[in-house]
């Protein structure tokens, strides 16, 4: 791991929670003089109390090592706001209605921003009955491929895992405005408007 809790942020966080360096210490078991050393970059927490230590403090491990905590403003849960996150390890593909603090092999993943589809990645439709075949001219061999195919509207999410080899082509039911999504393993996620 990258980062490692720093006194700023267990004293950011505990004054947060409107608690003492005392109450803290009584809840986590450990001294009150111990969280004033961590607080003033006097030493670290052991291992051993990062679960306690982000229990009392009411925020995940994660947020607790990263020093960011995650607040759900996501009130309307409009799927247009969604995010996806994709494992750079095992390729693992990750989707939210909202920002979240997500983590997969040991790392925490970065939200891919989606650019407008450009002329390499261009996203075709085609009416076939009651849907829509969506289709990307695009090279699908294992080391440059199109990870996923994606449709979103405000309150529907169509998902379609493609793989190298095969063919980046689905069909979908176009409902609605919104957007098609697909990724690139090399050049990141893409979005066309419907």
């Amino acid at each position: 791991m990258d980062n490692y809790i720093t006194g700023a942020t267990i004293k950011k966080l505990r004054e947060a929670k409107e608690i003492t360096q005392s109450q803290l210490a009584e809840r986590i078991g450990v001294s009150s003089k111990t969280v004033s050393k961590w607080e003033t970059a006097k030493g670290l927490p052991d291992i051993t109390l990062i679960e306690p230590l982000s229990s009392a403090l009411g925020v995940s491990v994660m947020e607790l090592m990263s020093g960011n905590t995650v607040t759900n403003k996501n009130v309307s849960s409009n799927i247009l706001r969604s995010r996806f996150y994709v494992c750079p390890i095992c390729s693992n593909i990750i989707h939210t209605t909202g920002d979240a603090l997500i983590s997969c092999c040991g790392i925490t993943l970065p939200i891919l921003e989606a650019e407008e589809a450009d002329n390499a990645h261009e996203i075709k439709t085609e009416r076939v009955e009651d849907e829509y075949f969506v289709t990307v001219d695009h090279e699908m061999e294992k080391t440059h491929f199109i990870s996923f195919i994606a449709h979103l509207t405000s309150d529907k999410v169509q998902f379609v895992k493609l793989y190298p080899e095969g063919n980046a082509e689905t069909r979908l039911q176009l409902r609605g405005r919104g957007y098609l999504y697909i990724y690139c393993n090399r050049h990141g996620l893409m979005k066309k408007k419907i």
